[in-house]
């Protein structure tokens, strides 16, 4: 049986919605949290001083790779004529697979170069420097691609067959979204049906957006199995296969074409009766989700890096153009509007890169649980990138809007800043929005309160266990209540920090009243709660602040000890006075703000009240006249 093309999306409730979502959580998380301590009020400093550092001989084998791949891209790619012919030459990728850069990840074991997490970070970062859609293909492909599910998930007879490839140069991908489906994996249409025999699936639906799809050899599809009974109720089955492309009923329907990354090979595929052997799946059957969501939170530490790379590239032409460029008898980054934005792309920059290398020795440790950490550093630095670039651009005025080409052809300097604008403009939506991850976030940071309150939330409780649970929570959360008030009377002495000793202190007064906070507007609306998605948002910058100016402070404190860079504090302080203001605007936004009115009017928006204000265009077509296909 073929795929229907007409088949309507998946209707789910948002009851199902969430019980779907519930159950992909891994809830076997042994090692400690530093972000999860921070949203409890607790801020554990010993987790992140001293920084942690990485091993020496280790950090040789990242610089001595490093060098050699930046030495092939320089000498044989052009970023900008990949962004204009949308094409990475084969010869640079073929190059590439010859020193291993699609094995980076692969255990050694397996023929692969065994990078370290920091490694394999600090790589990714040089090469987003330069080129975007380059960095995108090697970090899709190891990432969230093939090699890193495998790695986690893999049975020997799967790492012993597919992981030898790529270090022969094969490319993977993952192939999760679909048209009709972004981030409510409910709804999911693709479905892969065993065999009566039960010797393979036989799978059928599209997938969206399948960055590397366009050219992979081998992917990871997530897709819908049999459901299954548990305690008489019908539970949807969501499983991983590893997918090889050249299989019968494959096609690649559209390459997409994006604002930026000119070069990424990214598309719509439509699998048709394609047989996956059973061998071939990934994991349980009925983990599928699970284990995607655990590939991208690991996932995820990589954008963090390539994003800094990206802003360390900005403020080196910030520094330089605002040097030399002179306005007015002075350098434009000396008057007070240039030095407002030189300040801020440099403290912001040294706080990502902090904010990257924390977690990237924290996963290499393997002693952290680090997806609290993970997803505040994507969204920290993806969040930081968009505004560094803006501010970049407009330090270089018309110079910035025009293409690194163009520049060039006239002699002058090509920055290519429109072009790195472009490119990271979907770094805030890939891997999780900006609004899924502040989401994910206050899901985790409500998650201790969640468990002790379960059997209020989800059920409806006997008397008995009401007279035997409900004193002993108000007994816990009275103490526990009090102890957030009081602790932040007295803070401790952190004399190792130097000037950067106020900014500890601040956290860990902050970190109570969070925490106090959070429980507190948990009370207030119960499950109305999970709609306040603006004030969960500012509750999340609040602990997501709080974070960075933590891995800020100690990355300093390493840096001026271990490199001799005096001056880091500095960039520190200005960093974590910048992030304190911030963070008291966030407190007060959350009883001083304008949601009520703001939930108003785009309700009335969306019901056409004010259509008339669209008046006055060429109108576009909209989903009441476009037809699909046309």
């Amino acid at each position: 049986m073929g795929i229907d093309l007409e088949k309507p999306p998946v209707q789910t409730t948002h009851e199902q919605s969430m019980e779907v979502a519930e159950e992909a959580r891994n809830e076997d998380y042994q090692n400690p949290s530093f972000g999860a301590q921070l949203f409890m009020g607790d801020f554990n400093w010993h987790m992140l001083f001293p920084f942690p550092e990485q091993d020496p001989n280790d950090k040789k084998i990242g610089d001595d790779f490093a060098e050699k791949l930046t030495q092939l891209l320089t000498s044989q790619l052009d970023p900008e004529e990949v962004d204009k012919t949308r094409e990475i030459p084969r010869a640079v990728i073929d190059a590439m697979a010859k020193m291993g850069v699609f094995a980076m990840k692969v255990p050694k074991q397996y023929e692969g170069l065994g990078f370290s997490q920091a490694n394999y970070n600090r790589t990714v970062m040089k090469v987003a420097s330069y080129c975007g859609s380059t960095a995108v293909l090697i970090s899709a492909h190891q990432s969230i691609g093939v090699p890193q599910p495998l790695r986690l998930y893999g049975t020997e007879a799967q790492k012993k067959k597919f992981f030898p490839r790529f270090r022969q140069g094969s490319i993977s991908a993952f192939a999760l979204t679909e048209p009709d489906v972004g981030s409510d994996p409910a709804r999911m249409n693709a479905e892969a049906v065993l065999s009566e025999d039960g010797s393979y699936y036989t799978l059928n639906g599209d997938k969206l957006w399948c960055t590397n799809g366009t050219i992979a050899d081998i992917i990871i599809v997530i897709a819908k199995t049999a459901p299954k009974m548990v305690k008489g109720k019908e539970k949807q089955q969501i499983s991983a296969f590893i997918v090889e492309m050249n299989t019968p009923g494959i096609e690649i329907v559209h390459r997409c074409e994006f604002m930026g990354l000119g070069g990424i090979y990214n598309g719509l595929l439509r699998f048709t009766n394609v047989k996956i052997p059973v061998e071939n799946r990934l994991g349980e059957e009925g983990r599928g989700l699970a284990m995607a969501l655990a590939t991208i939170n690991v996932g995820r530490l990589t954008l963090p890096a390539a994003c800094t790379g990206a802003a360390k590239q900005c403020l080196h032409v910030a520094r330089d153009w605002g040097s030399h460029r002179v306005q007015w008898g002075m350098p434009i980054a000396l008057h007070e509007a240039g030095r407002q934005k030189i300040a801020y792309i440099a403290s912001t920059t040294f706080a990502m890169e902090a904010v990257s290398w924390l977690t990237s020795h924290w996963a290499d440790q393997g002693k952290v649980d680090i997806r609290i950490e993970a997803a505040m550093a994507k969204l920290f630095c993806s969040e930081s990138l968009w505004k560094i670039v803006d501010l970049t651009m407009q330090l270089r005025g018309g110079r910035g809007y025009e293409k690194a080409s163009s520049l060039k052809a006239r002699g002058e300097l090509p920055y290519p800043i429109e072009r790195v604008m472009r490119d990271c403009r979907i770094n805030t939506i890939l891997e999780g929005s900006t609004e899924i991850m502040k989401l994910f976030l206050a899901r985790e940071a409500m998650d201790p309160h969640l468990k002790r309150l379960d059997f209020l939330v989800k059920s409806k409780p006997a008397m008995s266990e009401l007279i035997t649970k409900v004193p002993k929570l108000l007994g816990h959360y009275s103490w526990w209540y009090l102890k957030k008030i009081f602790s932040p009377w007295k803070t401790d002495r952190y004399p190792q920090l130097g000037k950067l000793e106020k900014h500890f202190q601040f956290i860990q007064t902050t970190a109570p009243r969070l925490a106090r906070t959070i429980f507190y507007y948990m009370a207030k609306y119960q499950k109305k709660l999970e709609h306040k998605q603006m004030l969960l948002g500012r509750l999340i910058d609040i602990g997501t602040d709080l974070f960075a100016m933590a891995a800020t402070c100690s990355f300093a404190v390493y840096q001026a000890q271990k490199h001799q860079h005096a001056s880091a504090p500095d960039l520190a302080d200005y960093f974590c006075v910048v992030a304190e203001r911030r963070i008291k605007e966030s407190f007060a936004a959350l009883t001083s703000n304008d949601d009520s009115l703001t939930n108003q009017i785009a309700k009335r928006v969306v019901g056409d009240e004010y259509k008339w204000v669209e008046e006055g265009v060429i109108p576009m077509e909209d989903s009441t006249t476009f037809k699909k296909g046309s």
